[in-house]
């Protein structure tokens, strides 16, 4: 007997690319934290003139973390344009759900998306720039 196909729960939906754009966020915002650390660590170690071959181990260290920045980076931007796609289609098809659009996976998603309560069509620049502040309000080890 095949089963009953049913519609997906657009809130739960919503709800899981909230949570993977949040956390790809804090991911790719660490891996360049990451670097700029390394970075100066290992001048620090050119300075204090420490073993060429420690040097040369810490300076692949710094590679291997700067290869990870170009590919969180573009999984950041796929999870948020992901995201911006389904709050659109959402907004046209969910319009008169005031439960949905009032829920709290909205509000986040307008906030990582840079949506203004009064302007929910901005779109341009300035949404990942405040993407990047929307981490702010997390907490250190802050379940998802």
């Amino acid at each position: 007997m095949p089963r009953k196909v049913t519609k997906p729960d657009p809130q739960k939906q919503l709800m899981i690319k909230v949570k993977a754009c949040q956390r790809l966020v804090k991911e790719a915002n660490y891996y360049e934290e990451e670097v700029e650390e390394n970075e100066a660590k290992l001048q620090q170690m050119k300075d204090d003139k420490k073993d060429h071959y420690d040097i040369k181990k810490f300076q692949e260290v710094l590679a291997e973390s700067h290869m990870m920045i170009p590919d969180s980076v573009c999984r950041r931007d796929k999870a948020l344009d992901d995201l911006n796609e389904f709050a659109a289609l959402l907004k046209k098809e969910e319009a008169g759900n005031s439960d949905l659009m009032g829920c709290e996976w909205m509000g986040e998603a307008k906030k990582i998306l840079g949506e203004d309560e009064n302007d929910a069509n901005q779109e341009g620049e300035g949404g990942e720039d405040v993407a990047v502040t929307a981490v702010d309000g997390l907490e250190e080890g802050e379940a998802f």
